[in-house]
């Protein structure tokens, strides 16, 4: 049993039958009454973020996990299916565990957090940014720059990324895998 003075970011605990990972916290002493830690909680499991306050000394069941660096190797209807780069162990993690999977090539290096206590598969995190080539997007209008507007673009794996007018087919791009969105051209 962990108590609330353990809590700092990516510390990871049982709460509520759910696996959560502190995100954002704060130690707060107010003048009048007792301390309390204020935080932002992600589910491991729905990845729903909440804002929970814990009173000073509280007891949380800490879990125990390993990040992993894993090989995307392919998908099939079982899952994506992934290698341990450093014991060349092959696993199958399913879809919903995957954040932008639609941003994954064969052969990209991820990170995998597990729970040590039963081995399963928490979340898989993509490196932030990715770059890739476009593979279809219309043409941009000449001329047509006085607004920031933006036209749907293809990506080789398929992923949909609105884009500026001025990207071509055949551009590279980079894109950041939290949010899907368009950060340059490359």
């Amino acid at each position: 049993m962990a108590s609330t003075s353990d809590i700092k970011n990516g510390f990871t605990f049982r709460h509520s039958n759910d696996i959560y990972s502190v995100v954002e916290f704060q130690h707060v002493k107010p003048g009048k009454g007792a301390a309390f830690v204020r935080t932002k909680i992600k589910s491991l499991s729905t990845g729903r973020v909440l804002s929970e306050t814990f009173p000073s000394g509280h007891k949380v069941e800490e879990v125990r996990v390993e990040r992993h660096k894993m090989q995307y190797l392919y998908k099939d209807d079982m899952g994506f299916h992934f290698m341990n780069s450093e014991s060349f162990e092959q696993a199958t993690i399913p879809e919903a565990l995957i954040e932008n999977p639609g941003f994954m090539r064969e052969g990209d290096t991820v990170e995998v957090l597990y729970n040590t206590e039963d081995n399963t598969a928490l979340t898989v995190d993509l490196p932030q940014y990715v770059e890739m080539e476009v593979t279809y997007t219309e043409p941009g209008v000449k001329g047509d720059t006085a607004t920031n507007t933006l036209k749907p673009a293809t990506v080789e794996t398929g992923a949909e990324v609105r884009v500026p007018l001025f990207v071509n087919t055949g551009d590279k791009i980079k894109i950041d895998t939290r949010s899907g969105s368009y950060m340059s051209r490359v």
